[in-house]
């Protein structure tokens, strides 16, 4: 079955391919506007991606409605356009893109697949805000989780990478990029990640600050007078990493803070502005949360056996790992400083591989031989999990693995 993925992002649309045996036959991103893209430009992509057998969506948000993929139909347009109000930032963009590609490719039928539905199943303790009841259950307030599909993939690669099945598995999964979370993960099952209602909450990310005190919010509406919106645009589009050091590059906070070299610096000077002091505080402040966030993690599976590193920071960022693991060898995790430094970032190990086609080429084990917890380095493939998904909705006979039965949260 040959499936094509789509991924709306905030500008652009990623179109993969994926064959019968998970080659990836084509990669193309095209620019969108409001999530739309070109309709000659879709329709050029679609003719050189040739036939296909059914269509993938990535879809942010299924509330508790969709707790698995789902087969698209008119109702179910429907239900995924009234979640908007939950993830109006991204929910748009993942209709439009599914309207376009559906309407250019009528009668392929096409699934879509929820980056909160790997967390459905998390226990009542790790969804429920300690809010009166009647809100909770008027607007539906409880905690959501999301890059699961991005953490599904890591936990399985973990387990195979460890030669474990996912029964008594206990792996960490970080999702380190523009925006980043943790999952946690045993019997190949969510059961505590750091983001809540919103993306916004848990870690320190490139424009997102992360949570915050709540008070702090209360204050800045009753004391400063801030409008909702401003709040709303500076806690999403205006903190983290570029609140903290002026930039939402973690290479620039790297280069700043002198943990790495700056390549690209000539006899002009280096390439980057940012002040080291601003820099060496930023990353402090984003390892420190990591940290704590792992830790915390590890506590809720009752102990560890691998983390996993993926997503654009967690796979080109050596440094970041080995400040995470220097933090957190209490745990028993510990980084090789070789092989680390060949994943990603400034080392050259992947770099001829990180195109190849088959799955899980570029996936690497950086821990100390021995350590009591595997370390991973993940390629994030949320295209193959997608794929994946789409092959258990459409041609469920040919599955390789049986179907997770995660415990549903209450």
């Amino acid at each position: 079955m040959r499936v094509l993925v789509v991924n709306a992002g905030s500008s652009s649309l990623k179109l993969r391919v994926l064959g019968a045996t998970d080659q990836l036959e084509l990669s193309q991103d095209l620019r969108t506007v409001h999530g739309r893209p070109d309709p000659a430009a879709l329709r050029r992509a679609l003719d050189a991606a040739g036939a296909v057998d059914a269509v993938g969506h990535r879809i942010v948000h299924g509330g508790t409605q969709f707790r698995a993929p789902v087969l698209v139909d008119q109702s179910v347009t429907a239900r995924l356009r009234a979640l908007t109000d939950l993830a109006p930032l991204h929910q748009p963009k993942s209709l439009a893109a599914l309207e376009a590609v559906s309407a250019a490719l009528p009668g392929v039928p096409a699934v879509a697949c929820f980056d909160t539905a790997f967390h459905a199943g998390l226990p009542p303790e790790a969804t429920t805000y300690a809010l009166p009841p009647e809100w909770r259950r008027r607007w539906n307030l409880r905690r959501y989780g999301f890059h699961g599909l991005s953490h599904a993939w890591a936990a399985r690669r973990a387990a195979e990478l460890t030669g474990r099945s996912a029964s008594g598995f206990r792996v960490v999964t970080a999702h380190l990029g523009a925006g980043a979370s943790l999952a946690a993960v045993r019997d190949g099952c969510s059961v505590d990640t750091t983001m809540g209602f919103t993306p916004l909450e848990g870690l320190v990310m490139a424009t997102r600050s992360g949570s915050v005190d709540p008070g702090l919010v209360l204050w800045l509406q009753e004391h400063v007078g801030t409008p909702p919106e401003e709040l709303a645009a500076t806690l999403e589009h205006r903190s983290g990493l570029l609140g903290l050091a002026g930039t939402a590059d973690m290479r620039d906070v790297l280069i700043a803070a002198g943990e790495r070299a700056d390549d690209g610096a000539d006899s002009s000077g280096p390439t980057t502005t940012v002040p080291p002091a601003d820099a060496r505080l930023a990353l402090g402040v984003y390892v420190h949360r990591l940290r704590g966030a792992v830790a915390a993690m590890a506590a809720a599976l009752g102990g560890l056996d691998a983390l996993v590193f993926t997503g654009g920071v967690g796979e080109n960022a050596p440094e970041v790992r080995r400040l995470v693991a220097d933090g957190l060898a209490f745990l028993g995790i510990a980084v090789d400083p070789g092989r680390n430094a060949g994943a990603g970032g400034t080392g050259t190990a992947t770099a001829a591989i990180r195109d190849a086609a088959e799955p899980g080429a570029n996936d690497l084990d950086i821990g100390v031989r021995g350590a009591p917890v595997r370390v991973f380095v993940v390629e994030s493939r949320e295209d193959l999990e997608i794929a994946r998904s789409v092959r258990g909705i459409l041609d469920p006979g040919r599955r390789s693995d049986p179907p997770l039965e995660c415990e549903p949260a209450a």
